[in-house]
C-alpha cells in the first residue's frame, strides 16, 4: 500500500513579508500593528492593505513575550453593576473606547467594582494582566485606584477625585461652564425660583455642576430656591424631587445634574400634576438617549460622551507607545440642546 504524500502547507505570512509588500521597514509594520500614533496615515493604510492581502495574523504571544506586554487594557469602573449597565452615559463612553481600540491590537477587560474589600481588582491589575487602565466614575474614597498610576499608565474619564496633580491624564468637559449655560437658559426664559437635583457630591462632576448652578444664580442676583442631592440614578432623583417639592412647592424651574436623574424627576412632576415647562421648566445634563425617552423631551447640556471615550483610549494607546507629547488635561466642549422641557 502506497501512502499518499501530504501536501505542503503554505508558509505563514511574516512581519518581514508584510514589510516587503508594503515597501516599509519591519519596525514600521510593528508600529502599525501595535496602534502607534507615530506612523503617517498613508503608511498605515499601505501596511493594513498588505496585512489584509497576505492574510497576516500577528503572533500575540510572541509579541507579548518580546515586549513584556499583554496587549490588553482594563476599564475600571468603581460602581455598582446595576448602575453601570443602567446608565446610558456609560454605554456611550464604552462605545467610544471600543471604537478606538478596534483600530489597534489591544483588547479590553471590563472591571466593575463598587467596593473591593479584598483588593481583588488591584491584585489583578498589578499582576501583569494588563498594560494600562482607563478609570471612569470614580468617587472620593475609591482608595483601590489611588496608587494605580504608580503601577501602569492610567487615563481617567473625568477629573480625578483624589488626584489633583499636574501629572494626571484625564478627559473631561467643563462641568461648571456647562451647568452655567443650562441654568442661564432658565433665567433667560424668566424663571426665578430655581432649584436643583445635584449629582453625588463625592464626584467631581456632581461638585462642579452644583458650582455652576450656584455661580449662574449669583451672577443673576438670585439665590437657590432649593438644593437636594441625588446619586445619578432615576430612583434617587425621584426621591430627591419629592423632598424638594415638599419643602419648596413654589419653585418654577429645576436644573437636574443628569438626564437619567431627570427621567425620575419628570415622573414625580407628572404624578403631582405639575406641567412641564408650564409650571416647572427642567434642564438636565448629558444629552443621552434618556433625554428623548419620555413624552416630554429634555432640554439638556450635551457632552460628547462617545468622543470622550474614544479620546481616553487614544491617550492611553499613545502612552503605551511611549508618545511623550500626550497632553495631561484634556477638556471637550459642551453645548445646550433646546427641546420641550425648557
Amino acid at each position: 500500500m502506497t501512502l499518499g504524500t501530504r501536501s505542503a502547507r503554505p508558509p505563514q505570512p511574516t512581519l518581514e513579508m508584510v514589510a516587503a509588500a508594503a515597501g516599509v521597514s519591519r519596525a514600521t509594520v510593528s508600529r502599525v500593528v501595535n496602534g502607534s500614533p507615530k506612523v503617517r496615515p498613508e503608511v498605515v493604510e499601505s501596511v493594513n492593505a498588505a496585512i489584509e492581502r497576505l492574510n497576516y495574523v500577528p503572533n500575540r504571544a510572541a509579541r507579548s513575550l518580546a515586549s513584556h506586554q499583554t496587549q490588553s487594557v482594563a476599564l475600571v469602573v468603581p460602581e455598582d453593576m446595576t448602575k453601570f449597565f443602567g446608565d446610558p452615559y456609560f454605554a456611550a463612553v464604552v462605545q467610544g473606547i471600543t471604537n478606538r481600540l478596534d483600530e489597534s491590537d489591544y483588547t479590553l477587560n471590563l472591571l466593575v467594582a463598587s467596593s473591593d474589600p479584598r483588593h481583588k481588582t488591584m491584585r489583578y491589575l498589578r499582576s501583569g494582566n494588563v498594560d494600562g487602565a482607563l478609570v471612569i466614575s470614580h468617587h472620593t474614597g475609591d482608595d483601590f485606584v489611588d496608587n494605580l498610576e504608580s503601577t501602569m499608565p492610567v487615563v481617567f474619564g473625568g477629573r480625578p477625585t483624589n488626584h489633583s496633580g499636574a501629572d494626571n491624564y484625564f478627559v473631561d468637559v467643563d462641568n461648571v461652564a456647562g451647568a452655567i449655560s443650562g441654568v442661564q437658559h432658565l433665567i433667560d426664559i424668566g424663571r426665578r425660583r430655581i432649584g436643583t437635583i445635584t449629582g453625588p457630591v463625592d464626584m467631581p462632576a456632581g461638585i462642579d455642576r452644583l458650582t455652576g448652578f450656584t455661580q449662574a444664580l449669583d451672577h443673576a442676583g438670585l439665590v437657590a430656591a432649593a438644593v437636594e442631592h441625588g446619586d445619578f440614578t432615576a430612583a434617587g432623583a425621584a426621591a430627591a424631587t419629592r423632598r424638594l417639592l415638599a419643602e419648596n412647592p413654589d419653585i418654577d424651574a429645576l436644573f437636574v445634574a443628569s438626564d437619567l436623574m431627570a427621567v425620575g424627576t419628570m415622573g414625580v412632576l407628572a404624578e403631582q400634576g405639575r406641567s412641564v415647562p408650564g409650571d416647572i421648566a427642567v434642564v438636565s445634563f448629558d444629552d443621552s438617549p434618556a433625554a428623548v425617552s419620555g413624552p416630554i423631551s429634555l432640554t439638556t447640556v450635551s457632552q460628547p460622551s462617545r468622543e470622550m471615550g474614544f479620546a481616553m483610549a487614544d491617550l492611553l494607546l499613545r502612552l503605551l507607545a511611549d508618545d511623550e507629547t500626550v497632553p495631561h488635561h484634556n477638556f471637550m466642549p459642551t453645548r445646550l440642546v433646546l427641546r420641550e422641557s425648557a
